[in-house]
């Protein structure tokens, strides 16, 4: 893939229907199909149909269930995966079912609003977690999750956040050799998020029409909204690259500025993100059909060079005659497969370390406080955020339970 031409939802579309052509046979971990994990997927759109291939490829695990709100859906790709019929779900409980129905693992992939309540439930019943980002749509959303995460970790359980970009060995070494002070003192951060954006319907008389096609990244309390759901990604490498230092405050501005728009959430920002020792990170998105090219990139500056990553196109540092960087590949699926493998060995492993846990909560409250900051078009500080505790209700009224 190349930068021009290329949007978020090309990839998630376009991944789901090539996954299998384009993913390379793997040895199984085991003959025996009871070697295998156990595991219920809930949310099988595009991605979630993305994963479970990779799941299939794996070897190591056995798709026991699925779910999906939709019911044409969960039969449609259930069958597809070979989920037995009586272990499609649908509906707002589909969840549930899968939990019950004899698993080890669940892997979740639905919009976002749904998981605190989803992996509440799954750690509750002892279930190892996979799960998409961001991890809320809101501060009492992420604490929630914050929390059944340390009850995981001291049940035993694995705990593993999907973020592509922390398994990429170009990504790891720039930014190892950045804090080792390779090119001096840091100073900066610059990070960047722009793509085509989602479909973005007429609202109707409930939200079943916004649950598909991503068109619930237009809403900020079903999805989080683009700063919260798409920014989250060049967030966290730009936290990444500063040490996983959290933000004192943010300041900035946004606004709608696709055509028709309908949900809430903007679409355009600009905002900046202050740290108690004086360093800077910049964010800017922008989400709309408009030929621009698909950006996901963070770039960090020192004294005596800077550290350019880009989730399609290269990772380099100039000022260090060390690091040649290069070109990163496929990180999409790549990164995906990546965190399918870790997830399964460290189950195996008995590892319930759980280190992608505490880095994606933190990117999940910056995005908030950036998203909420910018849309108020002021100064939010960390501490008023979490004060506040402002919670974004969804109406469910109307659905199919």
């Amino acid at each position: 893939m190349t930068k021009q031409g290329i949007t978020r939802r090309g990839f998630v579309q376009g991944s789901a229907l090539t996954a299998f052509a384009m993913m390379q046979p793997r040895m199984a971990f085991g003959a025996e199909a009871n070697s295998r994990i156990k595991v219920g997927v809930v949310g099988l759109g595009a991605r979630g149909r993305l994963i479970s291939y990779m799941l299939l490829d794996h070897g190591g695990y056995e798709i026991h269930a699925g779910a999906d709100y939709f019911s044409e859906v969960a039969d449609g790709v259930g069958q597809q995966l070979g989920i037995p019929e009586a272990h499609r779900y649908s509906g707002l409980s589909g969840y549930k079912r899968v939990i019950d129905s004899g698993i080890e693992a669940i892997f979740l992939e639905t919009p976002s609003y749904c998981f605190p309540d989803h992996v509440e439930a799954a750690v509750d019943a002892g279930l190892h977690v996979f799960i998409a980002k961001p991890l809320a749509c809101d501060v009492p959303g992420n604490r929630r999750v914050e929390e059944a995460a340390a009850k995981a970790q001291e049940k035993g359980l694995v705990f593993l956040v999907d973020f592509q970009t922390r398994t990429d060995p170009l990504f790891n070494e720039g930014i190892q050799r950045m804090h080792a002070g390779e090119i001096g003192r840091q100073t900066m951060v610059f990070s960047d998020y722009a793509d085509a954006g989602f479909p973005d319907p007429p609202l109707t008389e409930n939200i079943e029409s916004r649950l598909q096609s991503l068109i619930w990244v237009n809403d900020n309390a079903i999805g989080g909204g683009y700063m919260v759901n798409a920014g989250v990604h060049a967030v966290d490498v730009g936290l990444w690259m500063l040490g996983e230092r959290q933000p004192i405050s943010a300041m900035g501005t946004s606004h709608r500025a696709r055509n028709n728009a309908n949900g809430d959430s903007h679409d355009v920002y600009s905002v900046s993100y202050q740290f108690e020792d004086g360093l800077i990170m910049d964010y800017r998105g922008a989400h709309m059909a408009n030929r621009y090219d698909y950006k996901c990139n963070s770039i960090g500056l020192c004294t005596d060079g800077h550290l350019s990553t880009e989730y399609i196109g290269e990772v380099h540092m100039p000022g260090n005659d060390d690091f040649e960087g290069g070109e990163v590949i496929n990180l999409y699926q790549g990164g995906a497969l990546r965190n399918v493998d870790s997830f399964h060995d460290a189950i195996r492993a008995g590892d319930y370390s759980n280190p992608t846990v505490q880095p994606s909560l933190n990117a999940t409250y910056a995005t908030i406080l950036g998203r909420d900051a910018a849309e108020r078009g002021g100064v939010l500080t960390w501490d008023e955020m979490m004060r506040e505790n402002r919670s974004l209700e969804v109406d469910l009224s109307g659905l199919k339970d």
